[in-house]
């Protein structure tokens, strides 16, 4: 890992910082990507994580694309049209895929502007909150290309397609209570509040049972793209396991007895 993502854990809960502020966070370069593939492969093998934060340092979440690199034509910007294909297989998708694989629910805090692929970041988690002073932008036209990293796939998931037409034919941003109204984000406050708000709900996700909290979060990935029986006979199978593990016989005792239940994961 290197000091462009920054990682904090604390009583179950991860931070993970994009940290490139005077750049305002692109994600396209090459050691960025990987650090961010890294924590999400990190976050998916420890058993110890119950729910992640995703935010930017500075002013802004996300630029998306590193508009240097794209002017200049590097990183993977470069060359012709079948290695910008392949470095964008190589870099800015796998990030996508990463982040909608990863097992723990997982929180945008959404500090700023999010463009481009910055903002696609935040749909490929499963919650955002925003800071007032947030501002989403599917501007890919803008600068003259198209969205590489799965917008056009998550995008309209969450806005409908008209919206999400809207956002990436015109490319104009869309404050926080814009977002918040066409139901992006899930809340908006206070820039100096994001954080708390944050944790405030990575907690109330974390007092849960932690295997059961990533199958479920695996059951709402699948919906998106299973049929109902295919969704039904998942869900069984993962029915079937939960039921057999200590934490399901301590939270009913614990709701039986009116107490708080204590889960270990097993």
């Amino acid at each position: 890992m290197t000091d462009k993502l920054l990682i904090d854990q604390t009583d179950g809960i991860a931070t993970l910082t994009l940290n490139m502020p005077d750049l305002r966070n692109p994600i396209t370069d090459a050691d960025v990507v990987e650090d961010i593939c890294a924590a999400m492969d990190w976050l998916n093998r420890d058993q110890s994580v119950r729910c992640a934060i995703l935010t930017g340092a500075g002013k802004a979440f996300s630029s998306g694309g590193n508009l240097k690199h794209m002017r200049d034509k590097e990183g993977i910007f470069g060359g012709d049209a079948i290695a910008v294909r392949n470095s964008y297989r190589r870099g800015i998708q796998r990030v996508a895929k990463a982040v909608w694989s990863v097992e723990v629910p997982m929180i945008a805090a959404v500090n700023g502007p999010a463009y481009g692929a910055g903002c696609d970041l935040t749909l490929f988690c499963d919650i955002r909150i925003a800071s007032e002073t947030a501002v989403f932008a599917e501007n890919f036209v803008n600068v003259g290309i198209i969205s590489g990293d799965g917008g056009a796939w998550i995008l309209p998931r969450h806005v409908g397609l008209s919206r999400a037409a809207e956002m990436a034919f015109t490319a104009d941003p869309i404050d926080a209570r814009t977002a918040l109204d066409w139901g992006l984000v899930s809340e908006v406050t206070a820039p100096e509040a994001l954080m708390d708000r944050a944790m405030s709900m990575a907690k109330r996700i974390a007092r849960n049972p932690p295997r059961q909290l990533r199958l479920t979060k695996r059951l709402i990935r699948e919906g998106t793209v299973s049929t109902l029986d295919q969704l039904l006979e998942l869900s069984a199978a993962y029915q079937g396991a939960a039921h057999q593990t200590n934490d399901h016989a301590e939270a009913v005792d614990a709701l039986l007895e009116r107490r708080t239940g204590h889960f270990k994961g097993d």
